[in-house]
């Protein structure tokens, strides 16, 4: 009888075969921890006496979600992080490098065949690369950290079979949201989606990562890919080899099989207060907006700035309406100026944070007033996840959003884009 990648990734961890339902305690392979956390790990450390880590080389701070600090206590916050991480000789990426998840893709950290945790419930985005990963709580980090192993319970993989390719005018947000219109929040409960079919062929590793990144929303411990050409691209253009990937058995079990026809998708939306609330975007075109982000770890990546550039390159910003544009690494920011999208932006009205996770988990930068309407194409819409619980939050890709700004109104991309697509 076959496995799947996650049984795979964990028999290999375990040095003997496992399957859905096992449990098991494994060294873990690498560890994320950002600043909206660390402080509830440091204080768990400090009540079990911890002075030094068993993970110093295979650990990574990074401030992201308060950056630039907006108060004292997030300033004090992050001075305590930099002396840990001086004190430890750990992996610091400080205020301005970039949102964590996307800093963990570039930085070479991601193996195929890991075993990676996080202190945060997107950590399951590093599954495009082929690894398993994971958010964890603060209790179980501090543990993490003084042990460098944790238990788990293998989990059930679902097989989402992605096929066709996607028409003009929709991207992969498109399919991660039909995918939550299909399961619901809590449809694949910890269980790993495993992403397969011809559909995905063309998808980058920066498309990709945003259906690993939205895993969590339908209650997934993870999302993963098979090891493909586009991987070994990626970790080619980091200068790295693929080596160690982890492909499913042919006759692997799966607990469901899930389909998305990516010719038959249009343009779709999560309202609020629920990413599966999804309705197409063409029957929400008499909502009113009075803001647009365009960011996260979900879809701020250079690929995601590039559409939203060719939709409003020579066009404004609507009257009443704040679009806020922000890369989601420094590297990212960076070749958005080479290639001149910082400048569309900033020329249509836009405006322009440097990078990080502060509008879209509402710490600052971007909180809504009562009764606002924000576009986002962030990952998550329950009440005051933008930072006000009086305002309401509709999620879809950079394209939808993009276009929703220009017009004030939520609205169809593939108006605004030439027939090539």
């Amino acid at each position: 009888m076959g496995q799947t990648i996650v049984e795979k990734v964990f028999s290999s961890k375990a040095g003997k075969e496992v399957r859905a339902g096992d449990f098991i305690d494994v060294e873990i392979d690498y560890a994320m921890c950002h600043d909206s956390n660390l402080a509830f790990v440091m204080k768990a450390l400090e009540k079990i006496g911890c002075k030094e880590t068993a993970m110093s080389n295979k650990l990574a701070f990074i401030l992201d979600h308060s950056a630039p600090c907006s108060n004292e206590v997030a300033a004090n916050l992050h001075r305590q992080i930099r002396n840990l991480a001086q004190q430890w000789q750990v992996n610091l990426h400080d205020v301005g490098e970039g949102i964590c998840h996307q800093l963990m893709l570039e930085s070479g950290y991601i193996r195929p065949g890991m075993v990676v945790v996080g202190t945060d419930s997107h950590t399951c985005t590093y599954g495009v690369l082929n690894a398993f990963s994971t958010g964890i709580g603060s209790t179980e980090m501090a543990a993490v950290l003084t042990q460098g192993r944790l238990w788990f319970k293998v989990p059930e993989s679902i097989k989402v079979v992605i096929t066709g390719g996607l028409p003009k005018g929709v991207y992969s947000k498109d399919i991660a949201l039909d995918l939550l219109r299909q399961l619901g929040t809590e449809g694949a409960n910890y269980m790993a989606l495993e992403y397969a079919g011809d559909g995905i062929t063309n998808l980058s590793v920066e498309e990709r990562a945003t259906l690993t990144n939205m895993a969590v929303e339908m209650g997934a411990k993870t999302g993963i890919f098979a090891i493909d050409e586009q991987v070994r691209k990626w970790y080619a253009d980091l200068g790295l080899n693929a080596n160690g990937g982890v492909n499913p058995d042919a006759d692997a079990i799966y607990c469901k099989k899930v389909e998305v026809r990516a010719e038959n998708l249009e343009p779709l939306v999560a309202c609020p207060h629920s990413p599966d609330q999804v309705k197409p975007a063409t029957g929400l075109r008499e909502i009113k907006i009075q803001q647009a982000y365009i960011g996260t770890c979900t879809n701020g990546r250079l690929k995601d700035l590039q559409v939203a550039a060719r939709i409003i390159k020579g066009r404004r910003v609507a009257r009443g309406v704040r679009l806020i544009i922000q890369p989601a690494s420094r590297k990212i920011y960076q070749a958005a100026l080479r290639e001149n999208l910082i400048d569309v932006f900033v020329a249509a009205g836009a405006i322009v944070l440097p990078p990080g996770c502060g509008p879209c988990v509402g710490t600052h930068m971007g909180v809504p007033a009562d009764g606002e309407v924000v576009i986002s194409t962030a990952n998550r819409n329950f009440k005051g996840r933008m930072g006000n619980k009086n305002a309401s939050i509709y999620l879809s890709s950079p394209a939808t959003v993009a276009a929703s700004a220009i017009t004030g109104k939520i609205a169809d991309p593939r108006n605004f884009l030439p027939e090539e697509g």
